[in-house]
């Protein structure tokens, strides 16, 4: 087994776009397709490499672009591009669902669609399952669970997987109560799972613990990543 990979340029309204396609070049068939949303490192080095491993497992995997050239690595405009999406929950999605098309439109995969999301990524599927977007299922890992524009009640048919730092500073337990509470009253399929002495960033490999709240957590990394393999096993089919 060998992972390729491709960059694809696209576009989101007037905004220039680059996501990168990863599969394995020794599948045969069209496979199932994955998208990825990043956090606010964009497509780096953690992107890559997560890029790579879940195409390991059978799917085409698409990483997309959520913010243009020139952004990611500059913290000033990276953190005002991520405000500016949370708070239009539309333009958000919009800009998801345009690497989501780019994926579908790929010949390596006929679906069906996953998305799953890391940080700022895992906030974004999750408001794509709010919004009510059609793929299989979404996963978010150590994403943001706060939201200006909640599901309404029984809106949501997207499953939904949660992996949860328990001890993640940015996600204080208010809002794992109220997120719980919402997908109740949404009558989603749901999970979350809390790991114990993960924070912020549990899968992110070069994380140094410090006083910011994110750091590496090799046993929740583990985990967890066994938890969306299972969990998109059930919505995609097994992969490889």
């Amino acid at each position: 087994m060998a992972i390729v990979s491709r960059e694809i340029s696209y576009s989101h309204g007037d905004l220039s776009l680059t996501g990168v396609l990863y599969r394995d070049d020794s599948a045969g068939a069209p496979a199932a397709g994955l998208l990825i949303i990043p956090g606010a490192g964009g497509l780096d080095d953690h992107v890559a490499g997560q890029g790579a491993r879940y195409a390991g497992l059978g799917y085409v995997v698409f990483t997309a672009d959520m913010f243009g050239p020139g952004v990611a690595g500059d913290r000033e405009r990276t953190m005002a591009t991520i405000k500016e999406l949370r708070a239009d929950p539309d333009l958000l999605v919009a800009r998801a669902v345009a690497g989501l098309g780019q994926l579908q439109a790929a010949p390596e995969t006929t679906g069906p669609y996953a998305a799953l999301g890391f940080c700022f990524g895992g906030q974004t599927v999750i408001t794509m399952a709010r919004a009510d977007i059609e793929v299989a299922g979404v996963v978010s890992m150590h994403g943001s669970l706060s939201t200006s524009r909640p599901a309404a009640p029984d809106s949501v048919r997207v499953p939904v997987l949660v992996c949860h730092g328990a001890d993640d500073p940015h996600v204080p337990i208010g809002d794992v109560v109220a997120f719980i509470e919402e997908m109740t009253k949404a009558g989603a399929d749901w999970q979350l799972i809390a790991y114990g002495g993960a924070v912020h960033g549990f899968t992110h490999t070069h994380a140094v613990p410090g006083g910011n709240g994110v750091a590496y957590h090799e046993p929740t990394d583990r985990r967890s990543f066994t938890a969306a393999t299972a969990f998109l096993a059930e919505v995609l089919g097994a992969g490889r």
